[in-house]
């Protein structure tokens, strides 16, 4: 479930222009080619094709709606970590394959230190954590230890800026 990695060559060589473009899209995705170009003082025509040309290089990956949590039923942001029993091929591909499709995944990382992974589940409240916990989390194979933390507020939680 690792996240794939470009190598630093690999990397598009992003200029001063680019940058303000992407940190642009960041809080503002759905504008248009007229506004964006005015936001970051360049043509609409400039605008267009630097803005293809990192689509095309995968610099700028997709467009995403960003919901209200509360609407959707995913009102409570929990944050887990996972220990496993062992860190074998076996144990890290079933683990792996079972949390993909955990209902209410955010995020799930492979992190160091003294657990295994680190995952963000939003839920809709207590109860459908306590579902979560007992029924979906405890059947999950090669788990040694799951440790639930619960936020109370929120500080920052934003998209990858520039």
């Amino acid at each position: 479930m690792t996240a794939p990695h470009r190598a630093r060559s690999a990397q598009p060589a992003l200029d001063r222009v680019d940058r303000r473009i992407l940190d642009h899209l960041a809080d503002h995705g759905r504008e248009s080619l007229a506004d964006l170009a005015e936001a970051v003082s360049i043509s609409a025509s400039s605008a267009q094709r630097r803005l293809r040309r990192l689509e095309n290089e995968k610099v700028v990956r997709g467009y995403r709606a960003v919901l209200d949590p509360d609407a959707v039923d995913r009102g409570l942001v929990v944050h887990l970590t996972a220990t496993l029993v062992d860190h074998t091929a076996n144990t890290v591909g079933r683990f792996e394959r079972h949390i993909v499709d955990l209902a209410g995944l955010v995020s799930c990382h492979h992190v160091t230190g003294d657990v295994d992974y680190l995952l963000r589940v939003d839920v809709a409240d207590v109860e459908a954590l306590d579902v979560l916990l007992r029924r979906t989390l405890a059947r999950v194979p090669g788990v040694a230890r799951f440790t639930t933390m619960v936020a109370t507020s929120g500080l920052v939680d934003r998209v990858t800026r520039i």
